[in-house]
Parts: structure tokens; sequence; C-alpha cells
């Protein structure tokens, strides 16, 4: 297991990426697709969960895995080149190489697609780990042995208090800096662009 101190954790949409526009695109095409109405402004409100907890305020649940995978195979031409990275997302993976440690990626999205996010951004963590919310991402975290965990939902926090980690809070996402504070964050940071100084704070002691 690599060592704890030297593991960092980040969770993607709305914390490395603003996954809004491709996801509002590929749901707006998902609508076109299948004939059904979506909120594609009222869902990308409220990114985090698994992709089946929004698809099931607009599909029969006997409909949700076809859907979802209909989903997943229309999203790489849709919401790929859409989606930009946050500031601050690559400063804060250099960040964790310049003090010698390893970054991993750790979220909900379907694992493919996040690959695919990073590469074409151009950010490399050194793992990527899908499919895992909330408390499940803990599964990862204590895999790769990380001490902290960077999310902007209150289900990233969970996540990493569940793995033991120091929960880093990000106000980039659904959830607001106060939601984030109850839900157990250890700090919140209004964005990426304030995690240097503070991994180095958080090294030095």
């Amino acid at each position: 297991m690599t060592s704890r101190a030297l593991t960092v954790g980040f969770d993607l949409d709305m914390t490395l990426i603003d996954s809004r526009p491709g996801i509002h695109a590929c749901y707006q095409a998902l609508s076109a697709r299948t004939g059904t109405y979506i909120d594609a402004d009222l869902a990308v409100t409220r990114l985090g969960p698994p992709l089946a907890e929004e698809l099931v305020n607009w599909f029969p649940a006997e409909e949700i895995d076809a859907v979802a995978d209909l989903y997943r195979e229309m999203y790489p031409t849709i919401a790929i080149a859409a989606t930009p990275a946050l500031p601050g997302a690559r400063e804060a993976i250099d960040a964790v190489r310049a003090a010698g440690g390893r970054a991993i990626v750790v979220t909900a999205k379907y694992e493919p697609n996040a690959k695919l996010h990073l590469e074409h951004l151009g950010i490399e963590p050194d793992a990527v780990i899908g499919d895992l919310w909330a408390e499940r991402k803990a599964e990862a975290l204590l895999d790769h042995g990380a001490a902290v965990y960077v999310g902007d939902h209150t289900g990233d926090v969970r996540g990493a208090r569940t793995a033991g980690a120091h929960s880093v809070a990000v106000a980039t996402g659904p959830c607001d800096a106060d939601e984030l504070r109850a839900a157990g964050a250890d700090v919140v940071l209004a964005d990426l662009t304030g995690f240097p100084a503070w991994l180095a704070t958080y090294r030095a002691r």
C-alpha cells in the first residue's frame, strides 16, 4: 500500500473539471434521442451522485439501465471537448507531485469517460478510479493509502471521513461552504487555486 502521507485523492466533476457544459449538452441530446423531457438546466445544478440517481427523475425505473448505457455511449462525442478544467486543477495535481506524492482521481463518473476528460485536458493523475460514490469512495482511498481527499460535494466529505482521510472541500459544486462544513469537511477552500498553499501548510504540520 502506498504511504498515506504522500497520496492525495481528487474528485472529478466540479472539483477538477467544470462538467456542466458537457453534461448539459449530453442531457439535451439524450432527451432528443429518447423523446423524453429532461430539464438539463436543473440536472446540472445537482452533479455529484451517480448518473442513475438523476435519470430516475425523468425515466421509469425499468428503463434506467438502458438509458444510462445510451448516455455513456453518447457522452464522449458530446461532452468531452465541451468540458474545461476548473481554475487551479493542474496546479493542484502539480503541487502533490512537487511534494513527492501521488495524485489519484476517485469519481462517481463512468471510469472510461473520466479518463477521456483527463486525457483531453492533459491532466495526468497516477490513477483514475471511477464508479464510486460517497462512502464507497473510501474503498479506493484506502486501497491507495490516501491521506487527503479533495471534493466539492457532501458525498465526497463522507467518502473522505469513511476512509479516515483529511477532507478538503472546494465550494465549486452544488454544495456551498456552509453545507460542506456541516457535513464534516476539515477545511473548505473557495476553489483549487488555494490548494497548493494549503498543502504546504498541511505538510509542515
